[in-house]
């Protein structure tokens, strides 16, 4: 029988490329994969461990206002990360707003430019 293996990657729909690439790259340090082909819209693959987000820039068919406040509430990708403190500081620096995990671990939630949200859990011992 056919079995799934692991995910490959994620698409977000953003509205502009290179806004959500300053927040993909500059902010959480992400890599852009150069093997996207042209695909006739704009967009960018970002690497991330062994598995990929792909940017995909098209008219946003969900509404980004009124969303709740903490997006662990919301439709979210969570990411395993080696040192918190240093996304939050990230973060900060960028003028990101983010909220701590309600659950007491060590995780944060953030949204990028066009309202995906993030959780960021920071792995013990890495």
């Amino acid at each position: 029988m056919s079995q799934m293996l692991g995910l490959h990657h994620v698409s977000l729909i953003v509205a502009d490329t290179e806004r959500a690439l300053t927040f993909y790259c500059d902010v959480l340090g992400l890599q852009i994969e150069p093997a996207r082909p042209d695909l006739n819209f704009p967009g960018a693959w970002l690497r991330l461990g062994h598995q990929q987000i792909h940017l995909l820039e098209l008219p946003n068919p969900d509404p980004v206002n009124d969303r709740p406040t903490h997006g662990g509430r919301d439709r979210h990708t969570a990411v395993q990360v080696t040192d918190l403190d240093d996304f939050a500081q990230r973060l900060d620096v960028a003028g990101i707003a983010y909220t701590m995990s309600k659950s007491g671990r060590r995780a944060l939630f953030c949204r990028d430019p066009d309202g995906n949200a993030w959780e960021l859990i920071e792995v013990a011992g890495h």
